[in-house]
């Protein structure tokens, strides 16, 4: 199968080096050459750790570099795709303007995916000529190691693009689950509801980062907490995420000050260095509730963000 992906961000890269570790051949595209550098390096990087790690053998490095395509032209990008995966940021305009483009290239019988974590499949799909050639494939971070790909089922999606989509990732060696097309699906709804609490619990004082998140992982077998993973996430993705399902949804997801305040900050998790926890290296080093070693007082608690609950 022939699978370009749009946008070379975390996500796109990693949904390009999943197809090509698979034997798919990917066109990875995004609007600047910067980007596109910036997205095969992280696949390069990401490929010589798991050969360092014994998970990947250098033959099966080199076959999945080979594989992919960087490029800056749509036009070339979508040329003889089987399927489109569109990895854009969470803004339904913009990637409305970008499927509405590239469906233009691409051939009839072409399916079109949108990895979005909670924007409407259907509205998103208005913008095309065949709205029933698009659906959601919603991967999770980091998409090599993460096993589950939500499928989204829009108003009109077709049977035969869900058939193209469940056969990709079946070859990805990961597990569907499809969910009908409403806000938050069922993954994000979910994820953003505990960790929004997990917040909230937070910012009154009833437990620091690390014990929320240790009460998660140890007493539910969570493989990480809400907080660390709401870092990896990014605070500015679960807070776009938090305000499109208070609109949609209700109060009960209105976002914590405590989010807000991190967002404004400019401390929006690991790929910012520092969230609720401080990241060096891609390691989250101790929460950022906590002071570093030597320091005499905490830079980031619950008493400097200054909540005792929303207001």
């Amino acid at each position: 199968m022939r699978v370009t992906v749009l946008g070379a961000g975390t996500m796109g890269a990693g949904i390009a080096h999943a197809a090509a570790t698979a034997g798919h051949d990917v066109a990875l595209r995004d609007v600047e050459e910067s980007y596109v550098e910036e997205g095969v390096a992280s696949i390069e990087s990401t490929l010589a750790e798991g050969v360092e790690r014994g998970k990947v053998t250098e033959a099966e490095r080199e076959a999945a570099l080979d594989r992919i395509t960087g490029t800056t032209s749509l036009s070339e990008a979508a040329a003889g795709a089987d399927l489109v995966v569109e990895a854009v940021p969470e803004d339904a305009d913009l990637k409305k303007d970008v499927l509405s483009e590239v469906e233009a290239h691409v051939a009839g019988d072409a399916v079109l995916a949108s990895n979005t974590s909670a924007l409407s499949v259907t509205e998103l799909a208005s913008a095309l000529d065949r709205p029933e050639r698009l659906l959601g494939l919603h991967f999770f971070n980091p998409v090599h190691l993460m096993g589950l790909v939500e499928v989204v089922v829009a108003e009109r999606t077709a049977e035969e693009a869900l058939e193209t989509a469940r056969a990709f990732v079946d070859s990805l060696d990961k597990t569907t689950v499809e969910v009908r097309d409403s806000p938050g699906f069922a993954s994000s709804r979910l994820g953003v509801a505990l960790g929004a609490e997990a917040i909230r619990m937070y910012e009154s004082g009833v437990a620091g980062v690390a014990d929320i998140d240790a009460a998660m992982e140890l007493g539910y077998n969570h493989p990480m907490g809400p907080l660390k993973l709401t870092d990896v996430v990014g605070l500015d993705v679960r807070l776009d995420v938090l305000e499109h399902l208070r609109e949609e949804l209700g109060e009960r997801f209105r976002p914590p000050q405590a989010l807000k305040r991190k967002v404004r900050a400019g401390k929006l998790g690991k790929k910012a260095g520092e969230g609720f926890y401080v990241w060096e290296d891609g390691e989250a080093v101790r929460p950022a509730d906590e002071p570093a070693e030597g320091d005499g007082a905490a830079g980031d608690d619950a008493a400097s963000e200054g909540t005792k609950g929303e207001r």
